[in-house]
C-alpha cells in the first residue's frame, strides 16, 4: 500500500478507517451500545427529565405536498419507520443465509430451525398457561430471540463456545426471526384497508426490477419507501416492508467476475499509457476518466444486497437500535405499584416463557431429533453448548419489546410486559454465562481427576 500512496497520511487514514470498521462490525460493542441506551432510558424515565422526553416523543413529524399529507408522532416514526430499516437488515441476513449460508443446505439447517420452532412454541404455551383467561393476546411476547444481543453476550465466552455452536445459534436465531416476522404479520396487524392493500402491487414493480436485472440499489430503496407507505396505511405492520424489500434486492453481480482480472489488466495498461508525470492530475483527463470508469465497474462487482447491507448496518446497529431501546425502555417505576407488577400474570408469563420456555423448547426438540437419529449435533457442539444456546435464547430484547407494543392495548399491561422482557433478558444472559463457566470448571476438574487416576494406575 505504501508503494502506491506517496503520502503517509493517506495510509494512516485508510488504517484508521479499517480500525473503525472493526469496531463498528463488532457484535459485542453493538449490543453494549443498545443495552447502554436502555439503561439511560430507565434512568431518564425515573427522573424529572421524563416529562420532557415524553413530550419530545409525542412531537408530530410530517410533511405536506399539495393534497398529500403525512404526519406521525416521533415515537411512531421510531417504531414503524426506523425499525423497518432494521427489518431490512434482518431480511438481508435471511437472504444471505438462504443463498450461501446455513439455510442453503436444508439437512444442515434442519436441526437449528426445528429447535427454533420448539423455542417459539414452548414460551407461547407457558405464557398462555398463565394468561389464557386474562390476556391471551400477549402470547407472542416471549417467543423472540434478539440476534445482536444474544450473539454479543455469547462472544463474551470467547473460545469456551466453539465457532460451530455460534453458527448453530445464529441459524436458530434467524429461523426464530422468520417465525416472529410471520407472527407479527398474521396476528398483530390492524384491520386491513382494501384500497391500500391493492396498492401493494408495488411489489410487482420490485419483482420486475429484479427480473430486468437492475443492479443499482437506489431505485430499489426508492420503491421500498413507497412500499413502506402502502403497508403503513394498509393495516399490515409497516416494518415488514423492510423484509420484503430485502428479498427483491439482487444477490448477484452484474460484472462477469471470470473476465474481471483480464479486463483490469488491459485497463491498467491503458492508464499507464495515459499517465503523464509532467502534468498535474487535474489536467490528465484521459487518465482520470479511465480511473473513474474502473471505479464504477468495481463498485458494481458487489451485489446490491451487499451494498445496501454496507450502507445500513452501522446505522442500524449504532443509531436505530439504540434509539429504539431508548424510546421503548422508558419504563417509569417511580410510584408504580410493585406488588401489582410482581404479581402480574402478564409479567409471569413473559418472564417464565423466556427464561424457562426458551431453553426447554430448544433443548427438548434438539434432544428428540438427535436421539431419534433424524439429525445429529454439528462437530464440536456438545450438550453443554446446546444448553447454553437454549438459556441465551431467552434474550429477546428488540423483538419482544416491539411485540409487546403491538400486543397490549393497556399502558399497565405494556409496563408489566416490558419489565418482564428486560428482567428475562438479563436473567437469560447471566444464567447462560454462569452455566458455561460452571460446566467448564467441572469438566476440567473431572478430566484432571481422570488423568490423576491414570497416573496412579
Amino acid at each position: 500500500m505504501s508503494s502506491i500512496y506517496r503520502e503517509p497520511a493517506v495510509v494512516r487514514r485508510i488504517s484508521q478507517r479499517s480500525s473503525l470498521k472493526k469496531i463498528t462490525s463488532n457484535s459485542t460493542i453493538a449490543a453494549a451500545v443498545m443495552v447502554f441506551a436502555a439503561l439511560i432510558a430507565l434512568v431518564v424515565a425515573n427522573s424529572p427529565a421524563h416529562e420532557v422526553v415524553k413530550e419530545i416523543l409525542e412531537v408530530e413529524l410530517g410533511f405536506s405536498l399539495g393534497t398529500i399529507q403525512a404526519h406521525m408522532a416521533l415515537e411512531v416514526f421510531v417504531n414503524d419507520f426506523l425499525m423497518a430499516i432494521f427489518f431490512l437488515l434482518v431480511g438481508i441476513e435471511l437472504k444471505y443465509e438462504v443463498t450461501v449460508g446455513q439455510l442453503r443446505k436444508p439437512r444442515q439447517a434442519m436441526l437449528p430451525m426445528l429447535a427454533a420452532v420448539g423455542g417459539v412454541a414452548v414460551p407461547a404455551l407457558i405464557y398462555l398457561a398463565l394468561n389464557a383467561s386474562s390476556a391471551p393476546h400477549g402470547w407472542a411476547t416471549p417467543i423472540a430471540t434478539d440476534i445482536a444481543f444474544a450473539l454479543g453476550v455469547m462472544s463474551l465466552l470467547g473460545n469456551r463456545i466453539s465457532p460451530q455452536t455460534k453458527v448453530f445459534f445464529q441459524t436458530l436465531a434467524i429461523a426464530d426471526d422468520i417465525l416472529a416476522i410471520v407472527v407479527i404479520a398474521l396476528f398483530y396487524g390492524h384491520t386491513p384497508d382494501i384500497a391500500w392493500l391493492a396498492s401493494l402491487g408495488v411489489l410487482v414493480i420490485l419483482w420486475g426490477m429484479n427480473r430486468l436485472k437492475i443492479y443499482s440499489s437506489g431505485p430499489y430503496l426508492l420503491v421500498g419507501l413507497v412500499l413502506w407507505v402502502c403497508m403503513y396505511h394498509s393495516g399490515i405492520h409497516a416494518t415488514l416492508a423492510g423484509v420484503l424489500l430485502a428479498f427483491f434486492l439482487p444477490s448477484h453481480s452484474d460484472v462477469r467476475l471470470s473476465k474481471l482480472g483480464s479486463w483490469l489488466s488491459r485497463r491498467a495498461r491503458e492508464l499507464d499509457d495515459h499517465y503523464d508525470d509532467e502534468h498535474h492530475v487535474l489536467g490528465q483527463h484521459d487518465f482520470t476518466h479511465g480511473a473513474n470508469s474502473i471505479e464504477q465497474v468495481m463498485h458494481h462487482v458487489t451485489p446490491p444486497l451487499q451494498r445496501v447491507e454496507h450502507y445500513i448496518s452501522v446505522f442500524v446497529n449504532f443509531v436505530v437500535l439504540p434509539i429504539f431501546a431508548f424510546v421503548n425502555a422508558q419504563i417509569t417505576l417511580v410510584g408504580a405499584d410493585f406488588v401489582a407488577l410482581l404479581s402480574s400474570s402478564i409479567a409471569h408469563g413473559v418472564f417464565f416463557g423466556a427464561v424457562l420456555g426458551k431453553p426447554l423448547g430448544i433443548i427438548f426438540v434438539t434432544f428428540l431429533l438427535v436421539k431419534a437419529k433424524i439429525c445429529k449435533l454439528p462437530a464440536k457442539v456438545d450438550w453443554i453448548q446446546i444448553t447454553a444456546v437454549g438459556l441465551m435464547g431467552g434474550l429477546g430484547f428488540t423483538m419482544s419489546i416491539l411485540i409487546s407494543n403491538l400486543a397490549f392495548p393497556d399502558a399497565g399491561e405494556i409496563l408489566a410486559a416490558k419489565v418482564a422482557v428486560l428482567a428475562a433478558s438479563f436473567a437469560s444472559a447471566v444464567l447462560g454465562l454462569l452455566f458455561v463457566h460452571i460446566a467448564e470448571f467441572y469438566k476440567h476438574q473431572r478430566q484432571s481427576g481422570l488423568r490423576e487416576d491414570a497416573v496412579q494406575e
